[in-house]
């Protein structure tokens, strides 16, 4: 059939497999041409589109398949940017956010009815929804800034929130033009309009949570989790267009929806992040580019005129917005340049608008032709804007993130030379592999790619653990810790004693902090509790990390945090915080630190500039532990600080938590951190005298929270 296709050969290419052949060479050769000289590959596979599309040498139409792969990846965007998304920084720059979405909005919104009333000639009605065009934009460059790693940049962050603002102002705008057209704008097209775009977000952000929340305890299989992502996507997408809002909007906060049970360092978070970056995305870079018709330039002076004009006042536009929320927010100069390259680009919301406006019918004129409320020198003035802007973001994207991404690594590195890790994983029982992994995953630095190793001990008095059983537990480590660009280095060793074998590698390895799971139908057995403070860990600078699950860590709302009064007297307690800290901000959870007053003054001098969300309870009275274990909820954590020697402990009865735990939490997530305490550090009690000092090095300390 192929052989007859390429002997009948006609353009456009209906054959379906040289068809998506074709596509998947200029995905595959367009970056790695371009990138030699410079050039962003997203603008090269829409320069690509515009080629072989219908307006170039027709060698492939824009058909239903391009058109239903290029919108799946446009969802894709959207989705990828509610979902990536730093929810405490969200919440901590949501001003930023809406100052910028106002600017974003309205500068546009201002230069273009002007431009189109008074110079152009259009009417009020035309005007506002030819304006309403310059204040959208699509974050087209924002696969740029995921692969520099700036995802969680203020300005981003700001952009990604105000893009949400500006694009459902302008497709409001849209919308009551359309009920102008059609006459239906009364009290009755209002109530309608709020009534519906409430549903739509009660359904998405309160439901579409519940959903996904219970669907991720019940189902494990990794391709049945990224089917359900993709159906939450699209049903999102078909929800705001019945509320009669775009579907990238729904697309949007499908992304913000899932935000928190998505964990940034999951398996599943990188499947996603695959398959639209090597798929959907370039198709609907293509599918752009298929629109552009270079010969627009050749056909009138009108065309000429109004492509010049709408380019230059999108652009300056963009850039105005930017440079006031520079001026407004005391912003950098690289990240208001972020910010307009990341804004500046049209595309998406941009067609929706003028797609509408040219299909809307006012009348006509004298020679009986329609008058459309956009005329065609509008559309094609558009499909220009999308090419110079979608351009101009790209180069604009590409040199500005660099920049930023080299100022980021710098300070990382100096974080990190302040905080060596070396992680091991402790394997024993099937059930507990894919949970340490997870807890792995979500507690290392992110810069820590192959430091994490796992570790089973074949005891020599025992046949239980065989070669076989103990070769299939690591090759499961490694394969889950691989799903996340993780290298998860194996280790296997024969000791009379586990803890004894444990103990060994720690030192071979010096590792920073060591991990044992439990299994959620046991808990802690008298043995173990008796092993583990007996195993003089303490003396070798480890943190060790005891992990009960009884649900994936990803459907966790909210962690309650027990920190008892001495607890920072610990050397390792700090490190041992961060690990907290990344848990949270990994996985987007509430943490709410219990503890004393002296304590949480140090917590909010340390995490003041973080991003994590965070809540404070004071507690006094020590003798309640167990009232707080028991009040932990459905769908909550516990997470406890403890001691590593059985001789001294925090508070009285400090110890006996791991009774609580087999009494209460059997079917709850819990964690117990042994920080190290090796009387050596900065931390040492004869440098530290008193309550002041421990602020000055919590604001030492915070440091470390940048890594």
């Amino acid at each position: 059939m192929i052989l007859l296709s390429i002997q009948n050969l006609s353009l456009p290419i209906e054959d379906p497999v040289l068809k998506f052949l074709l596509v998947l060479i200029i995905i595959l050769g367009a970056p790695l041409i371009l990138n030699k000289i410079k050039v962003p590959h997203l603008l090269g596979l829409i320069i690509a589109g515009a080629i072989i599309g219908p307006n170039g040498f027709n060698v492939l139409a824009r058909d239903s398949s391009i058109v239903v792969s290029g919108t799946t990846g446009l969802l894709y965007i959207m989705f990828l940017a509610g979902l990536e998304i730093d929810m405490g920084d969200f919440k901590k720059n949501k001003w930023k956010s809406i100052g910028f979405g106002l600017y974003t909005f309205s500068i546009p919104l201002l230069l273009g009815v002007l431009l189109a009333h008074f110079i152009l000639g259009f009417s009020m009605l035309s005007s506002f929804i030819f304006a309403s065009i310059f204040s959208t934009h699509t974050l087209i460059s924002y696969p740029i800034i995921g692969k520099l790693g700036l995802v969680k940049n203020r300005a981003v962050n700001i952009v990604v929130g105000g893009t949400m603002i500006t694009d459902v102002l302008a497709l409001l705008i849209l919308a009551i033009v359309v009920g102008i057209t059609q006459g239906e704008v009364n009290s009755a097209f209002w109530i309608k309009l709020f009534v519906s775009f409430s549903l739509f977000s009660i359904i998405v952000l309160w439901g579409f949570p519940i959903i996904a929340r219970w669907f991720f305890k019940k189902v494990h299989d990794k391709i049945s989790q990224y089917i359900f992502v993709l159906v939450m996507i699209y049903l999102a997408a078909l929800l705001s267009e019945i509320a009669g809002l775009e579907a990238i909007i729904g697309a949007f906060f499908a992304g913000l929806a899932l935000n928190k049970l998505i964990p940034h360092t999951s398996a599943l978070m990188n499947r996603i992040e695959f398959v639209g970056n090597a798929i959907f995305i370039p198709f609907f870079l293509i599918s752009v580019g298929m629109l552009i018709d270079f010969k627009v330039f050749l056909k009138d002076f009108e065309t000429i005129k109004v492509v010049v004009l709408m380019t230059t006042v999108a652009v300056l536009a963009k850039y105005l917005a930017a440079v006031f929320t520079q001026k407004t927010f005391k912003f950098t100069k690289l990240e208001k340049n972020l910010i307009f390259g990341l804004s500046v680009s049209h595309a998406a919301a941009t067609l929706a608008v003028v797609m509408v406006g040219y299909n809307i019918i006012i009348g006509e004129n004298e020679m009986g032709e329609p008058i459309r409320l956009l005329n065609e020198s509008v559309l094609n003035g558009s499909i220009v804007l999308i090419l110079i802007s979608c351009t101009l973001s790209s180069f604009s994207t590409q040199a500005t993130g660099q920049k930023l991404a080299l100022e980021d690594s710098e300070e990382s590195l100096a974080d990190d030379n302040q905080l060596e890790e070396a992680i091991l994983l402790t394997l024993n029982k099937d059930e507990t592999v894919e949970p340490l992994v997870n807890l792995a995953l979500s507690l290392k630095s992110k810069h820590n790619t192959d430091q994490v190793f796992a570790l089973n001990i074949i005891s020599e008095n025992n046949n239980e653990n065989s070669d076989k059983s103990s070769e299939k537990l690591l090759h499961t480590a490694v394969t889950l810790a691989a799903s996340t660009d993780t290298k998860v280095q194996t280790i296997k060793r024969y000791d009379s004693e586990v803890l004894k074998g444990v103990n060994h590698v720690i030192k071979e390895l010096k590792v920073s902090d060591v991990l044992f799971g439990l299994e959620s139908k046991k808990g802690f057995s008298p043995t173990f509790i008796y092993n583990l403070y007996n195993s003089k860990i303490d003396e070798n600078n480890t943190n060790v990390f005891v992990y009960h699950a009884a649900q994936p860590m990803a459907t966790i709302k909210k962690y309650s945090v027990l920190i008892p009064p001495q607890a920072q007297h610990s050397s390792g307690f700090y490190h041992a915080l961060v690990r907290v800290w990344n848990i949270a901000k990994n996985s987007g959870c509430t943490m709410n630190f219990i503890t004393n007053e002296k304590t949480i003054e140090i917590l909010e001098k340390i995490l003041k500039k973080s991003n994590i969300e965070c809540q404070f309870t004071v507690m006094n009275d020590w003798g309640n532990i167990q009232e707080i274990i028991t009040e932990i909820n459905k769908d909550q954590g516990f997470i406890a600080f403890m001691e590593q020697t059985k001789a001294a402990s925090f508070i009285s009865g400090i110890n006996d938590i791991p009774r609580l735990m087999n009494q209460y939490l059997m079917d709850k997530n819990y964690l117990l951190i042994y920080p190290y305490n090796d009387n050596s550090s900065f931390m040492d009690n004869k440098f530290v005298s008193n309550h002041d000092d421990y602020v000055k090095i919590g604001e030492i300390v915070s440091k470390l929270f940048k890594a």
